[in-house]
């Protein structure tokens, strides 16, 4: 049965109205990640969007909301769909890419990005970093469990804020696979549940020489 023309319409209005939201949610999660949540402005985020402005608010209601549900989409996902023991890596691995990658997460870049913004903005960063940490937290046994998530979080946050903010060489253009293979390997000494399995021959589980 063929579609009425009422109904033809209504359908690829929808389409073109999802299609419109997405576009201006991976506009406004690069954007985040390169400036912040502070310096990255509605305007910017719809022209990189191909969108205006009223569409913006007609779809998010706010930059509050839109934020929400960029971090959303990238932090919370992640944290639902990555098993406990790969998380850490998972999460390195997205931030060493530096937003290369099609469809990369990369919440962890807004995060470090927008961390003294408005209170408001400082609270949705703390509260998906306080999951981080509990899901990392998982991974040991000890009566410390928190303590270790905490700095295992702590470590991740480290490495991309002297990536990915600061710059820092050699660290800034070292090879992906390299960094995720030390750090890991490192941090299995405080997180025993932590896969292994990307340690060079020869390599202690402590910290490598």
């Amino acid at each position: 049965m063929a579609e009425s023309p009422q109904h033809g319409a209504a359908s690829t209005y929808r389409r073109d109205a999802q299609g419109t939201r997405l576009r201006l949610l991976d506009a406004a999660s690069e954007l985040f990640a390169e400036r912040g949540y502070e310096r990255a402005t509605v305007r910017d985020i719809a022209a990189r969007a191909g969108a205006n402005q009223a569409l913006l608010f007609r779809y998010f209601g706010s930059k509050k909301a839109l934020f929400g549900e960029v971090m959303a989409r990238g932090g919370q996902e992640q944290l639902r769909t990555t098993p406990a023991e790969r998380l850490f890596e998972v999460a390195l691995r997205g931030m060493l890419a530096g937003g290369g990658g099609e469809g990369a997460d990369r919440s962890l870049e807004v995060c470090l990005r927008s961390i003294g913004g408005s209170d408001e903005i400082a609270d949705a960063l703390r509260g998906l970093g306080e999951e981080y940490a509990a899901v990392l937290a998982t991974l040991s046994e000890s009566d410390t469990g928190s303590l270790r998530g905490d700095l295992a979080l702590s470590w991740l946050l480290g490495i991309g804020l002297m990536r990915v903010v600061v710059g820092k060489e050699p660290l800034a253009s070292a090879d992906p696979d390299t960094v995720c293979r030390l750090v890991v390997g490192a941090l299995g000494g405080m997180l025993e549940s932590l896969p292994q399995g990307g340690k060079a021959d020869g390599e202690s589980g402590g910290i490598p020489e």
